[in-house]
């Protein structure tokens, strides 16, 4: 799965369509908090641009460096690579640094099946804010 987009990762960028507007707004209204959001699997970051409407910071991740490379740049977005080979800490570190339990909202836009469940559930666990933050796959 990593690397499998690398090759045409500027027609992704071009040719993926955004989502609408208002399903961002829509998972705002659900979380108590606006300061973190966590895009999983990014890609070039078409979940998260509009995300960051919402959010005062939005971490996007992706295991495609070539992917993050092509992403819509923003100033309240900080894009990660986050490599198949990165630990647990190693990822939660990335994403929250020692404040675990900080993530309002994690979005997986287009993502989801390539994930390996129980890891992303059990790192979900680990930074999803309680009570208040929500996950929306």
């Amino acid at each position: 799965m990593a690397g499998l987009f690398d090759n045409q990762a500027q027609l992704y960028s071009d040719a993926r369509p955004t989502y609408p507007r208002e399903w961002f707004s829509m998972l705002a209204k659900l979380t108590t908090h606006r300061s973190l959001a966590w895009d999983v699997g990014t890609g070039n970051g078409q979940a998260a641009i509009g995300v960051v409407e919402h959010y005062k910071k939005v971490i996007a991740t992706d295991v495609s460096k070539d992917q993050l490379s092509h992403a819509w740049k923003h100033p309240r977005i900080q894009y990660i690579h986050t490599p198949l080979s990165m630990s647990d800490e190693e990822l939660v570190s990335s994403i929250v640094g020692a404040d675990n339990y900080s993530v309002d909202l994690i979005t997986v836009a287009t993502a989801l099946h390539w994930f390996d469940l129980p890891r992303f559930y059990s790192i979900v666990n680990r930074v999803l804010r309680k009570p208040g933050g929500i996950v929306h796959t």
